[in-house]
């Protein structure tokens, strides 16, 4: 009996010491990071503020690793990380795991299926963030997506594998290059997940590839933004959510000049400009119904006046998208992944016909 004792004392022993033997990590900017328009001096900002200005109030929002994702293959059974963010408070319209946190797919049969996310820290010192994202996975290699935070910049990130397992570099499983600027409803602000925003989704389902440029509250045709955009040549389309913030005067006064700017270097380049959504702050607050409704109105007739004399513009009206039923949002303005899905169900067919003129399918 004694020794029965011992030898199952010993097996525990092993086990745990099996449990408990450290991962491997890895520097992820040895693998290949995806969502970057143009080549950045740090690893995961969005846009180098060194090199291209953008408005004054939007320098930090460049630093965030919005629509940034990371593409490698492993076949580790376990899938973890450690990573750096800034130690900000997350906000009051989105989780966690949305601002901080990384939200990783893997290919199956075809298709991008939700693997696990990297829970941030959120208490006490919230900069420094440790995580098991998926673990007990078969055997065999596997094609990864992992999406970075979309309201937080990231200083470091490590991938932790198992000790005798491989990880590597990905190829680009997306074709074409389509730029999505906007306001926070296309930076993802309610959404709760990294990989909830409607531009990652559009991703995942169509294969065609994304680079997020969404700007909270900050996108108001700014003719910075206009300039940074031109300045990414291999864009083989861009669409807009830039209606969302800029009153009726600033749609007026911005508008032109802002798809001159661009126009410049890409005179044939889809264009493809989204009416705002309509929010359900209008529901009974009338100041704010007559402020959204005249910038609606002047979204429309600034966009159609310009498709008059070109060709290559595009007006999606957003009637609808969000259904009646005030579900679809966290606040009564930014959706959540119910409105993003909604979203994509007029989005996608929409947007997938205009490229398909342009051979972008």
């Amino acid at each position: 009996m004694k020794k029965l004792l011992l030898s199952l004392i010993a097996i525990a022993c092993a086990v745990v010491s099996y449990a408990a033997e450290p991962l491997r990590y890895v520097d992820a900017t040895t693998l290949t990071t995806l969502g970057k328009p143009l080549p950045t001096d740090k690893a995961y900002n969005r846009i180098d503020t060194n090199k291209y200005k953008v408005p004054d109030d939007c320098v930090a929002y460049s630093g965030y690793s919005t629509g940034l994702h990371i593409v490698f293959k492993t076949n580790s059974k376990t899938i973890a990380a450690r990573w750096t963010t800034s130690d900000r408070v997350p906000g009051t319209n989105m989780t966690p795991n949305t601002q901080k946190g990384l939200d990783l797919y893997i290919m199956r049969d075809g298709r991008w299926v939700f693997a696990g996310v990297g829970a941030p820290k959120i208490s006490g010192s919230r900069d420094k963030h440790e995580s098991t994202i998926v673990t007990n996975m078969a055997e065999g290699e596997k094609l990864c997506l992992l999406y970075l935070p979309i309201f937080d910049s990231v200083e470091k990130l490590e991938l932790g594998i198992e000790e005798g397992s491989d990880i590597a570099a990905a190829e680009n499983p997306f074709r074409h290059k389509i730029i999505v600027h906007g306001s926070s409803i296309t930076h993802g602000a309610s959404s709760n997940r990294a990989g909830m925003t409607y531009p990652a989704i559009f991703s995942r389902q169509t294969g065609l590839y994304t680079c997020n440029l969404g700007y909270s509250g900050r996108s108001k045709l700014q003719p910075e933004f206009a300039t940074f955009l031109a300045e990414i040549e291999d864009a083989d389309a861009f669409v807009f959510d830039t209606f969302s913030n800029p009153s009726a005067e600033i749609i007026d006064e911005n508008f032109d000049r802002f798809v001159d700017i661009i126009r410049a270097k890409h005179p044939t380049t889809p264009l493809i400009f989204t009416q705002t959504i309509r929010r359900d702050t209008r529901n009974f607050n009338l100041k704010t119904e007559d402020f959204e409704a005249r910038k609606q109105a002047a979204a429309e007739r600034v966009v159609r006046e310009r498709m008059k004399r070109d060709k290559n513009i595009y007006f999606l009206d957003s009637k609808g998208w969000l259904k009646d039923d005030n579900l679809a949002t966290a606040d009564g303005i930014h959706p959540t992944d119910l409105g993003f899905m909604r979203m994509m169900e007029h989005m996608e067919p929409a947007i997938k016909k205009i490229l398909k003129k342009y051979g972008i399918k």
